[in-house]
């Protein structure tokens, strides 16, 4: 059993021109057809159905930004980000889909492919291709360049050693980015991002996480002995990887905002549903004004949260510095988040406990944000470095 979600929760309307919120509430609309009814199963199962994955693409999310030539939507970056919001409403593993699709791997792609790469991979990425981003390892996490991953050059070619944890798109994904060393003593100087395809010899996608939250969204460990790459794969310059992965994370954090977003904004539909439900001395809950007041300044929090990742996204799509708003978007978002969905557990009393209803998944989906991407520490530490100079 589920409750009924509301129908028109208040958004910002003012910030979005009449194109931009057409193409949000058509994704939402898809989303409460499509995905709704498959969350439970999907959570249970740790597994995004293939049938879904062909609608996801026929919608033309997995493509926004993929010019027309090759296939896409050719919309902007702040047009993913409304994607996945809208997404993540309904199931924030659908939105971490689309948006490592969209505001990592094709964001690369497109920023750092020579025109060979971009006429070989956009097709394939608007089209069929889920694309997986993979940087962290077991002892390179926030810090992420202290990976032991090599690269070696072979006739004329590259070999990948090491090992990658935590790759989300791991169990779908066609095309994986994969950063290596190829010159360590250089340091981060060496890192290098390659464009590796699955089933390449030498490449295996190794065990899947049975995790915490997002668990439709496959997490995978990546395994490479010697597996060959060949030079054209180099995406962007040897050496600079490091470059590559830092600019690249810093607007797929944005895109982590607004599953943030979409996340709190469906708890607090169901919260709102089901206080008008759930009785208590003889009155819905929803009647009382301490009940009242919880909601509204999530309401407000959310609002707030919003507008900063809407923020960054307008910035980045202007060309204009943005990590500082992707930093703070990204941290607010994410505790919002949790607070909104821990809320919505409580107000659903001993039901906001249990499978049945919808809001302990959600709780469980919203720990992920504060990590993920970035953890809130290191967002915390590139804010102060930003303010204080």
């Amino acid at each position: 059993m589920t409750t009924q979600h509301t129908e028109a929760a208040r958004q910002p309307l003012t910030t979005l021109s009449e194109d931009e919120r057409l193409f949000r509430d058509s994704v939402y609309e898809f989303a409460d057809r499509e995905v709704r009814p498959l969350v439970r199963e999907m959570d249970e199962h740790a597994k995004i159905p293939p049938a879904l994955v062909e609608k996801l693409f026929d919608l033309g999310v997995m493509g926004i930004e993929i010019p027309d030539a090759y296939g896409g939507g050719g919309a902007t970056f702040f047009h993913a980000v409304l994607a996945v919001e809208a997404l993540s409403r309904v199931d924030p593993s659908i939105g971490v889909l689309v948006d490592v699709q969209n505001t990592l791997v094709i964001n690369a792609l497109l920023r750092w492919g020579s025109d060979e790469v971009k006429r070989r991979y956009l097709p394939k990425m608007a089209s069929a291709t889920i694309g997986a981003y993979a940087l962290s390892e077991a002892g390179s996490g926030s810090d992420a360049f202290a990976m032991g991953t090599r690269a070696s050059e072979r006739d004329g070619d590259w070999a990948i050693t090491g090992r990658k944890l935590w790759i989300t798109n791991g169990n779908e994904a066609g095309l994986f980015i994969v950063f290596a060393n190829a010159n360590p003593e250089a340091g981060y100087r060496g890192i290098t991002a390659f464009l590796v395809e699955r089933g390449t010899p030498g490449f295996t996608v190794g065990k899947k996480e049975d995790k915490l939250g997002i668990r439709a969204s496959s997490t995978c460990e990546l395994l490479f002995d010697e597996c060959r790459v060949p030079r054209a794969n180099v995406l962007g310059e040897v050496g600079k990887g490091y470059k590559v992965a830092i600019e690249t994370l810093n607007e797929g954090r944005i895109g982590i905002g607004a599953q943030m977003i979409g996340l709190a904004q469906g708890a607090l539909d169901h919260t709102i549903a089901y206080t008008r439900e759930r009785k208590q001395f003889g009155k819905a809950i929803a009647e009382f004004q301490a009940v009242q007041h919880q909601i509204a300044r999530a309401a407000t929090e959310i609002e707030a949260s919003r507008l900063l990742v809407y923020n960054a996204a307008r910035l980045r799509d202007g060309g204009q510095p943005f990590l500082t708003e992707a930093a703070m978007g990204k941290i607010f978002a994410s505790e919002v988040a949790e607070r909104t969905a821990s809320l919505a557990v409580n107000l659903f009393g001993g039901n906001g406990f249990v499978k049945e209803y919808p809001v302990e998944k959600l709780y469980r989906d919203a720990k992920i944000g504060q990590i993920y991407e970035g953890t809130s520490n290191l967002q915390l530490q590139t804010i102060a470095k930003q303010i204080m100079g």
